[in-house]
């Protein structure tokens, strides 16, 4: 048995009054990555998360859990309620190990609190249309990983498209003000691209 380094202390700060989130590097990313026991990944639709999620959970051996699959869609793109997602999600994260790929905002404050780090995928509009593009070359039609049986990649709709258009205007900052509120000691690096 391996002992796991002590969790680093918080340093999450407080400025006039607010509480900073703990912005932290790639390289310090890594090192937390060593001993991590839960992990998010979260961002934008098309930007690579359950790409990195899956590496990730290969690379580190733990295992892996996606927002989309796991939790908010049954079989034949049937959405479950919202009581019974977040009945899944505080399931999910009890788990001993885990990385968590999903924004799922509405969810942040049963999540956020027990990841050990934030990894926040943060690519340009235009990457995540390029992220999508690819994706549907090579999935639509096809159930692609991460996502429950029988729930084939099929064309987006204009909500979807207008998602990932408005995301740094509308979910970002929403995001952001979530981590702040629920985990602001919690070390999220951001990936820009």
């Amino acid at each position: 048995h391996r002992d796991r380094p002590a969790r680093p202390a918080p340093a999450g700060r407080v400025i006039h009054g607010v509480v900073k989130v703990r912005d932290i590097s790639i390289s310090h990313a890594k090192d937390i990555l060593q001993y991590a026991r839960h992990v998010l990944v979260i961002g934008c639709s098309g930007g690579g998360k359950t790409t990195l999620a899956l590496n990730l959970a290969k690379r580190y051996k733990l295992p892996y859990q996606s927002l989309d699959g796991h939790v908010r869609w049954n079989p034949g793109w049937q959405r479950r309620d919202k009581r019974e997602q977040r009945h899944i999600i505080q399931e999910l994260v009890r788990q001993d190990r885990w990385i968590q790929d999903g924004t799922g905002s509405s969810t942040a404050d049963i999540r956020f609190p027990k990841a050990d780090l934030i990894i926040w995928v943060r690519m340009p509009r235009w990457r995540c249309f390029w992220g999508l593009g690819k994706r549907l070359l090579f999935t639509c039609g096809r159930t692609r990983a991460g996502m429950p049986d029988h729930c084939p990649e099929k064309l987006p709709d204009r909500e979807f498209l207008s998602y990932i258009w408005n995301f740094e205007k509308q979910t970002a900052p929403f995001l952001k003000q979530r981590t702040i509120n629920v985990g602001p000691n919690i070390p999220i690096v951001t990936i820009l691209n």
